[in-house]
């Protein structure tokens, strides 16, 4: 299993225990991915970091002084 952050800007777009699907986008030297559709976005991972899977399960959102972040987990 792997788990991956994700940055959410407004409160319940998602909720623990969805199934949700990522889309991959490219940038020059590395990867981001966005929790369709456009729910929230990770940061950037490197080529050697790059998601296999674009399904993963919600398993935890916690709300800081910097917004609301999604913690997903992928099988991989």
């Amino acid at each position: 299993m792997r788990r991956m952050e994700f940055k959410m800007e407004r409160q319940g777009l998602t909720k623990v225990g969805e199934r949700l699907c990522v889309i991959e986008g490219k940038l020059p030297t590395s990867y981001y991915y966005t929790i369709e559709h456009a729910i929230a976005m990770s940061g950037n991972y490197a080529v050697s970091e790059r998601l296999k899977s674009t399904e993963g399960v919600v398993v935890d959102i916690k709300e800081t002084e910097k917004g609301f972040f999604v913690t997903m987990e992928f099988d991989e």
